[in-house]
């Protein structure tokens, strides 16, 4: 999403700020908690983040003073939940906005709400749900990836748009200005970084399926197959 330093007016960029700092702070406390139950985990908690900056990175431009960009949110989400994955974004949102000019300080909030929190939500429900109705593993993977991805957009059209209504029709319209415009790249990117993520997950099934396991990411079964 990355909204440029000073694009988003007040209220809206420290109503942000106030949405996203608690959520941050509960995935700090769930964080702890998880490496704690397991200090194994954090190989993988370094690897989620990594894929979430690397993603994250590769920003195209697509509306005057934004960006688009893939996530890398869905493999975080799948292991970790949405809460910790809301501080992995938060981290890696504040060193892009501090080091690479990438998004800003005055938006972080605004940027944390839709690529580390409400994004990140939209998937992890589409991966509860795939699991509960038995969905092939590669496919829950691939959906919760892409749809994590279009979530966040979808939620930063919101932001530009009740922060930009326009002169005619409103939120609605300036809505469907900015998501348009947005999906012209996000459908694409969306589909690749599914299919990416599907290649790091099997990866880590292989590597180890036993972890996973234990993290009720995996059913037993699904360690020696991930067809």
């Amino acid at each position: 999403m990355h909204i440029m330093e000073g694009f988003l007016p007040g209220p809206w960029w420290y109503l942000w700020f106030v949405f996203s700092v608690p959520v941050v702070g509960y995935g700090l406390w769930r964080m702890k908690k998880v490496v704690e139950e397991n200090p194994n985990v954090k190989i993988l908690l370094a690897l989620a983040g990594a894929f979430v900056f690397v993603l994250s990175s590769l920003k195209l431009p697509s509306v005057t003073g934004s960006c688009s960009h893939p996530t890398g949110t869905g493999l975080s989400v799948i292991l970790f939940g949405p809460s910790v994955t809301a501080l992995l974004s938060s981290i890696v949102l504040l060193y892009q906005a501090l080091l690479l000019a990438h998004g800003g300080l005055t938006t972080w909030g605004a940027n944390v709400a839709s690529m580390g929190i409400l994004g990140p939500l939209v998937g992890w429900l589409v991966f509860i749900a795939s699991r509960k109705v038995n969905l092939n593993m590669n496919l829950a993977v691939f959906l919760t990836a892409a749809v994590a991805d279009l979530a966040t957009y979808v939620v930063t059209s919101i932001q530009l748009a009740v922060a930009f209504p326009a002169a005619t029709g409103g939120v609605l319209t300036s809505f469907k200005a900015f998501f348009v415009i947005f999906a012209v790249t996000q459908v694409p990117l969306a589909i690749v970084e599914g299919l990416v993520t599907v290649v790091i997950f099997k990866y880590l099934v292989e590597l180890r399926s036993d972890l996973l396991v234990h993290m009720n990411v995996i059913k037993p079964a699904e360690e020696v197959s991930t067809e």
